[in-house]
């Protein structure tokens, strides 16, 4: 029987066809949401599976059961993947088949991205600067309340939770936003279509990217299959995706062109969308310029960083009037969502506990990055697996003790270095990925709160503990069974 099965999963055809039927499964209850009401616009319930006629618990279970098909395909395709593929470009087609059918998913545990698609409506077709004008500050002033019947998009954006707020991303991000938004003719179903199928190819370009970059088909199925992503980055179509594909880029044009300026823009333009990109700045032109002498290595680090600089000014300077054009982004490092942060909030009520642990975290988190970018600048021989490993531990510690408003699709900030590191660590990326998602389930079952964020912390250091056991036990074994051979 166990012979039985195993020959089963080895056959290619019920191997990728298990994965297009779960994916097909995850975009029916959108499907269905959109044939009954024919639009998304009324769609307000961000942490349901798009299912009106049933219960939270039961569309988390089937979110849950549906996720865990997802999950076993994704690693029987991993593990199978050279008799699955014959080359690249098939890998590529089958991402792109079941890219489509999470275009088709309705953004049910986020509404972020009716957000940037209200900014770039506020901005593209009303003119306004959308970092010192907000969706409802627009809307409430005058007769602009009319624009509402007619401008769908407009409406959605208005309805948001973020609708009340000034931008919180940078402004290469703002002006992708304004960008899309003046394609879709104030339809917010056309948007949404559109917005998501630019997620994908963006998605695909990634993989594209990465496979230039390694010349490995075992990376671009990490990420281009990983059900995680299809998740965050397709249906959710959060703009952490760009993020990643600017990383890539700039680590593109450092390895394969040797090309350190365009390495350094498109850097910027990262940063210029989330800031966390920033760290990777030193390690970029240092390891660039590994063959000259000190003084050499200081004045390309001050050139290249006002390079770096004048990129990030010059995307300010669409939008800038005065420095309140920052106010957004400080307003979304204020608030607390989904970490260690939201447990010591509470059930220690301890007077600014919270901000102290924060402070340590940061003093003691600039004090190690500095003192490594200065070993860095002083190494004589500078190997870049090895370096590229400490800025992604560097981006972990980044997105787990110092970020208050920690979200599920930040994890996505791992995958760009991921190429590079030990194989547990890529198992690591991968598993705390998955277990996000499986993990968001708290939030389908209550809804969102910020209270909720203590149970879902609770899922997800339990997984990553689960799974590190597993993943211990599994290494002892086989060096058990190596040994004995």
């Amino acid at each position: 029987m166990k012979e039985t099965t195993k020959n089963l999963l080895k056959d290619k055809k019920i191997i990728l066809g298990l994965f297009i039927i779960a994916a097909i499964m995850f975009a029916i209850p959108s499907i269905g949401y959109i044939l009954q009401n024919g639009t998304v616009l009324n769609f307000n319930e961000y942490f349901k599976f798009c299912l009106n006629d049933s219960n939270r618990v039961d569309q988390a279970m089937m979110y849950i059961a549906i996720l865990v098909i997802l999950t076993i395909g994704y690693f029987l395709i991993l593990k199978n993947r050279k008799s699955l593929f014959k080359n690249v470009k098939q890998i590529y087609i089958y991402i792109a088949i079941i890219s489509l059918f999470f275009v088709l998913v309705i953004p049910f545990l986020s509404s972020d991205v009716f957000y940037y698609l209200g900014v770039g409506r506020l901005d593209s077709k009303y003119g306004q600067n959308p970092y010192y004008v907000t969706i409802k500050d627009f809307v409430e002033s005058g007769e602009n309340s009319k624009y509402l019947e007619q401008d769908t998009v407009l409406a959605k954006g208005y309805e948001n939770d973020w609708g009340n707020t000034t931008v919180v991303y940078g402004p290469v991000w703002t002006f992708i936003c304004k960008i899309v938004s003046g394609m879709i003719f104030g339809n917010i179903d056309i948007a949404l279509f559109i917005f998501k199928l630019i997620n994908m190819a963006i998605h695909l370009l990634n993989c594209y990217i990465i496979y230039k970059i390694t010349g490995r088909r075992l990376f671009v199925l990490i990420y281009g299959l990983n059900p995680y992503m299809f998740i965050e980055g397709i249906a959710n179509a959060h703009n952490d995706i760009y993020v990643v594909a600017f990383i890539l880029a700039s680590l593109y044009f450092l390895l394969k062109r040797k090309n350190i300026i365009v390495s350094i823009v498109f850097l910027a333009l990262a940063t210029a969308i989330k800031y966390f990109a920033i760290l990777l700045l030193p390690f970029i032109i240092i390891y660039y310029f590994r063959d000259k002498k000190l003084l050499e290595r200081l004045k390309n680090c001050f050139l290249y960083g006002m390079l770096f600089l004048l990129v990030i000014v010059a995307t300010y300077l669409i939008y800038v009037q005065d420095l309140q054009v920052l106010n957004g982004i400080i307003t979304q490092q204020e608030k607390f969502a989904k970490n260690f942060y939201i447990i010591l909030m509470e059930y220690f009520d301890i007077p600014n506990l919270v901000s102290n642990v924060n402070h340590v975290c940061l003093i003691s988190f600039v004090i190690i990055y500095f003192f490594t970018c200065l070993t860095l600048l002083f190494k004589k021989q500078i190997k870049f697996r090895k370096e590229i490993r400490k800025i992604e531990y560097f981006l972990i510690a980044f997105l787990f003790l110092l970020i208050t408003n920690f979200q599920p699709w930040y994890i996505m900030w791992l995958f760009p270095l991921m190429m590079w590191q030990r194989k547990d660590i890529i198992q690591l990326v991968i598993q705390i990925g998955l277990i996000s998602q499986f993990a968001n389930a708290v939030f389908l079952i209550n809804g969102e709160g910020w209270q909720n964020g203590t149970p879902f912390t609770f899922f997800m250091v339990l997984g990553i503990c689960i799974c590190s056991i597993f993943r211990n036990n599994f290494q002892k074994n086989r060096k058990i069974e190596n040994k004995a051979v």
